[in-house]
């Protein structure tokens, strides 16, 4: 019998070779997920008033500019284990019957018709999320998507502990995570898409062969039309794509899912 080559790369899983990967905040939905879980968690008395208080200004902010406002991912990461140390997980996890049915009236409708036409298509879809993956993952699977992935942090006896028991979901921790998962799944990153509007998700939609920046921050901006990706923004007042540029590698796959997801697009194309 002749020996037959064995590779090194996993089989495609059920979903194939390639998946799409959507940032959370300003991206699948409007504003920020950090101030609808902060206003719960401070209604339920998990969250002190002061930290509640420093919280909104910065969502206010981020919903507005889509930065950071000057924060580090070192400060972003320890603000976010910081607020959830002490706490029992069941009691985190408690809080999805409050947080969840925000978050999903926040769902864009032009990103659920992405979502919608990637599955179609039979490609697994995902959150891609600094917030805790016990939040992400059950906004996923209400949405109908694979799966979401966040940050995880350490429970010990039930409580977190302020310390991480994997990546941190932000920057290049994305990355890290998708690409762990690819291995897992059999994706192909090059045939795999990403979805982000901010600067900070460069990593990822470079780590894919199809990046597409959705309502961008200024810095994103700049990057998107320096690398030629796609860029959609969406009206919010009537829901649909008011400017789509398309160029490069990403632009045929852009426009079919347009189409496919039955938007009225009013597009016009920059120099």
């Amino acid at each position: 019998m002749t020996d037959q080559p064995v590779s090194d790369s996993p089989a495609p899983g059920p979903f194939g070779p390639a998946a799409a990967f959507f940032d959370l905040d300003r991206t699948l939905i409007s504003g920020s997920s950090t101030f609808v879980f902060g206003v719960a968690a401070w209604r339920s008395g998990m969250l002190p008033a002061g930290r509640f208080a420093r919280d909104a200004v910065s969502a206010v902010s981020f919903k507005l500019r889509g930065d950071l406002g000057g924060e580090t991912p070192l400060k972003l990461r320890e603000r976010i284990l910081a607020a959830i140390e002490g706490i029992e997980r069941d009691e985190l996890v408690g809080l999805n019957a409050t947080i969840l049915p925000k978050l999903i009236g926040r769902v864009r409708p032009e990103s659920r018709r992405l979502v919608d036409m990637h599955r179609r298509m039979g490609r697994a879809t995902y959150i891609v999320s600094a917030s805790p993956v016990e939040l992400v993952q059950p906004l996923a699977t209400a949405l109908g998507m694979t799966d979401g992935l966040g940050t995880t942090a350490e429970v010990v006896d039930g409580r977190y502990t302020g310390r991480l028991s994997g990546p941190f979901c932000y920057g290049e921790g994305k990355v890290a995570v998708i690409s762990q998962l690819a291995r897992w799944e059999g994706f192909d990153l090059d045939q795999c898409y990403a979805y982000s509007d901010s600067v900070s998700d460069l990593p990822m939609l470079r780590a894919v062969g199809h990046p597409v920046v959705v309502n961008p921050d200024s810095q994103l901006e700049r990057e998107a039309q320096r690398n030629g990706w796609p860029i959609v923004v969406f009206n919010q007042r009537t829901k649909t794509v008011i400017r789509r540029t398309a160029t490069g590698v990403g632009a045929s796959a852009l426009t079919g899912a347009s189409f496919a997801a039955g938007w009225h697009l009013s597009a016009s194309r920059r120099s």
